[in-house]
């Protein structure tokens, strides 16, 4: 018998089963916030962790969500071109209304509303994803496929180049 999941956690699974995606949620009990806590947790190499990462377009205000491999820092620069703005960083309020969720445990799924959506192309060489589940103790395994089908996202090139 399963714990029953944290209210978070539980609405990133309901979004899955919504999407009649076969991921599981599972709730840890040591910190999976940042992407080496995640990887250490699950045992994974830190490219196969999802970071959700939310900036926000200085001219129109939107959210843009960018799902970037674990190992990559995000090129904002490259992501403003892709915006067709320029972007600043979201404050923790901002990514709280857009996502429905606090920084931290940022899941793919479950916001209130679609939210523009890019996904860092290193993602696709894994076979297996871990991704935030509403908590920073709650995390999901999933495909490349089923990320871009859960987010309907644009496959991009958003990394730093060294």
């Amino acid at each position: 018998m399963h714990k029953p999941l944290s209210k978070s956690a539980q609405k990133v699974q309901d979004a899955l089963a919504a999407l009649g995606l076969p991921c599981r949620v599972i709730e840890l009990t040591e910190s999976t916030r940042s992407a080496g806590d995640a990887a250490r947790a699950v045992g994974c190499d830190v490219g196969q962790i999802v970071k959700s990462l939310v900036f926000r377009g200085e001219t129109s205000g939107k959210p843009l969500f960018v799902l970037a491999s674990g190992r990559n820092r995000v090129a904002e620069a490259r992501l403003a071109e892709l915006a067709g703005e320029p972007i600043g960083k979201a404050d923790a309020s901002f990514v709280r209304e857009k996502t429905g969720f606090a920084i931290g445990g940022v899941a793919p799924l479950g916001h209130p509303a679609p939210l523009e959506t890019y996904i860092d192309e290193d993602l696709l060489q894994y076979p297996e994803l871990w991704a935030a589940a509403g908590m920073p103790t709650a995390l999901f395994s999933l495909t490349p496929a089923e990320l871009r089908l859960m987010t309907a996202g644009r496959v991009a090139m958003v990394k730093e180049m060294a």
